[in-house]
């Protein structure tokens, strides 16, 4: 059974270009900023916009990918969880962070319009969809079946059970 679960799903805008470090080690560790907003009516029915700023941090593999393929402005879907973090300022001040740190994610978008890909005023006709994960390789999704089967198709001697 599990002790408690820490999952974040985000889908949002890069507010800045990715910011990759390596470690001595040769990990890379890539920070960004996400804008994710939310739209609402108030009471006199006018919609009012809320935009949350999220600091998501990627790891290894998944780092790389992220330093090399998105752009400010590039609408992603990231998944992860978050960490809490305190630290001690250059000031002598306690400070305190929340980031999310990144486990999956998925870039949105075609390559003109900040979908990631560096090309140079390249257009893709349809929309990039990768995802990529823990698993450091790229994951693409199988198209689903054009057609479902008839559920009828077996007799009830066929069941295992």
């Amino acid at each position: 059974m599990a002790r408690g679960i820490n999952k974040v799903i985000l889908v949002g805008n890069l507010g800045n270009d990715p910011d990759t470090k390596y470690t001595q080690g040769g990990m890379a560790i890539t920070r960004i900023s996400l804008a994710t907003t939310s739209v609402r009516k108030d009471k006199e029915g006018n919609q009012q916009e809320r935009t949350e700023w999220h600091r998501v941090v990627f790891f290894g593999k998944l780092g790389e990918i992220a330093g090399e393929y998105l752009r400010k402005g590039s609408s992603v879907y990231v998944e992860g969880s978050l960490r809490y973090d305190k630290y001690t300022g250059q000031d002598g001040v306690e400070k305190y962070s929340t980031d999310i740190i990144a486990d999956e994610m998925q870039m949105l978008g075609g390559r003109g319009d900040g979908g990631g890909g560096g090309g140079g005023g390249e257009r893709q006709s349809r929309p990039q969809r990768q995802e990529y994960g823990s698993s450091s390789a790229p994951q693409r999704r199988q198209p689903a079946p054009a057609q479902q089967a008839p559920m009828n198709d077996f007799e009830d001697d066929d069941i295992p059970f």
